[in-house]
């Protein structure tokens, strides 16, 4: 299997694993973007939050509240900022959860172009269609 996600969960790639039970896996992201930036990851393969079960998803719910409750304690950080992408811009094709500890002035930004967004009155009729 090439997916590296699934390298981790059997073993064959290492990681910094801080929690893991029989439908999660909790490591430390090799490519942080604050000290304690955490994956979660289903054992089982899911491309995305689309193709998942509502079994694992209440699982990955629960271990983020419990695991962000964790580097709270442990790293002193402030908050924590939950992202998960699912097809564009998901370099991984396994479904993750990223917890992404917050400090003060760490200058965290989610950058957005908002040219050519609609006013959330012709969003709202597109969904409602």
């Amino acid at each position: 299997m090439e997916c590296i996600f699934c390298k981790i969960i059997n073993g064959e790639i290492p990681s910094y694993t801080i929690y893991e039970d029989e439908y999660v896996k909790v490591f430390l992201d090799i490519h942080p973007i604050s000290n304690g930036h955490t994956l979660i990851i289903p054992k089982k393969h899911f491309e995305n939050l689309y193709e998942m079960d509502s079994e694992t998803l209440t699982k990955i719910e629960i271990t983020s509240q419990k695991v962000g409750t964790l580097l709270k304690e442990k790293l002193g950080c402030k908050g924590i900022t939950r992202l998960q992408n699912n097809e564009y811009g998901q370099e991984v094709k396994h479904y993750h959860m990223h917890l992404i500890p917050r400090y003060e002035k760490d200058n965290f930004q989610l950058k957005v172009n908002r040219t050519g967004l609609w006013e959330a009155q012709k969003t709202f009729e597109k969904i409602k269609e």
